[in-house]
């Protein structure tokens, strides 16, 4: 019998844990779904079991309200030679989608109707700067990572949930490493532990704890000798880097990120040039970034996306196969070789999203 995941079936998880899908026990599996498009889709923001949202290159975005039965293609004017790389979703008609490139090819834009109009609200005029990736504390609240100007990373703010945007000021940025950058893989290099963060079962979870969720985000490194994680407790205003132990170089470091809570996170990552094998590249941290400690058993390839499932279990995905941990990513199992790019869950509803327009449920067979 094939169930597709919901709140009912995360039972299945707490199953999987304690008799082992190996040997019997619920498996998980993806669940492939028609779009019609060949785009490679490293946008992804679920909103529930029904409703979705995937972006990716061409200047595609798709949206379905059906648990993916359909698709909707929703493309922005003027976007076709444009690259999505990340959109946020905060439920089946308000998105901020954020194209990648230099200069002006980094752009957001935001739509309130189901991406039957979108708005442009930023557009970057600094050459060097370079934007990877955004993610929202709260409705109002959100944040764009750019690559290292003038020797800091670069941070973009809005309080009126995507309309108009600002660069905030570098003075609480502590100075990036020679050659070091973030990786704009599947729109999770820079996370928060917010409402709209991937990868909480429920919208209680996420806020757990006496830490309030809604000023904590992190991004992600590589490319230097060292791949570190940046930490804000306070919206973006100041930050403090850590180094991880994952292994960095020109094309390796640290793709993905995801918090389920401001303590409990997850890193993975790799080297695209070389996805078959990724030693050390997993790490989990149970103080909000300020020390990481390595996975016994990582996924040892290539993962580009993470997320959490459940409070003890989390996905992980890459071009060469998904992984699934059962004890808060100590330790990793692949389950599928399929090609993935990002991987989020919402509300036990897991999706994954990557190249030729795969897009996939979770689902767990018995």
């Amino acid at each position: 019998m094939i169930r597709k995941l919901s709140m009912a079936a995360l039972g299945l998880v707490t199953l999987a844990a304690t008799s082992g899908f190996s040997s019997g026990g619920p498996a998980p599996s993806w669940e492939l779904s028609g779009t019609g498009v060949t785009a490679r889709f490293r946008g992804l923001a679920p909103v529930s079991d029904k409703v979705a949202w995937v972006a990716g290159s061409g200047g595609t975005i798709l949206r379905t309200v059906d648990g993916a039965r359909s698709w909707q293609r929703i493309d922005p004017p003027g976007t076709a030679e444009l690259q999505f790389r990340d959109i946020e979703a905060f439920d089946a008609r308000h998105a901020v989608a954020l194209t990648i490139g230099e200069g002006d090819q980094s752009r957001l834009y935001a739509t309130g109707d189901g991406g039957a109009t979108w708005t442009e609200t930023f557009r970057n005029a600094d050459p060097a700067a370079f934007y990877d990736c955004v993610t929202f504390l709260d409705r109002r609240h959100g944040l764009a990572l750019s690559d290292p100007v003038a020797g800091k990373f670069r941070i973009l703010a809005t309080s009126d949930g995507g309309r108009t945007w600002h660069v905030q000021p570098t003075t609480g940025m502590p100075d990036a490493l020679p050659g070091e950058f973030a990786f704009a893989a599947s729109g999770t290099c820079l996370v928060s532990a917010g409402p709209l963060s991937a990868g909480s079962v429920s919208a209680g979870s996420v806020s757990a704890g006496s830490v309030s969720a809604g000023h904590h985000a992190w991004f992600a490194t590589g490319g230097a000798d060292r791949a570190r994680i940046f930490a804000t407790a306070d919206g973006g205003r100041t930050w403090h880097a850590t180094d991880t132990g994952i292994p960095s170089g020109p094309s390796a470091g640290i793709y993905s990120l995801a918090f389920r809570d401001p303590r409990h996170g997850l890193a993975v990552g790799g080297d695209y040039a070389t996805p078959e094998t990724a030693p050390d590249a997993a790490a989990t941290t149970h103080d909000g970034g300020h020390t990481w400690t390595p996975s016994r058993s990582e996924p040892g390839e290539y993962r580009s996306g993470a997320t959490w499932l459940s409070t003890t279990s989390a996905l992980a995905v890459g071009p060469t196969g998904s992984d699934i941990s059962l004890d808060g990513g100590r330790s990793w199992k692949e389950f599928d070789s399929g090609s993935f790019d990002a991987v989020r869950c919402v509300r036990g509803a897991c999706w994954a999203s990557g190249e030729q327009g795969r897009v996939a449920k979770l689902t767990w067979q018995r």
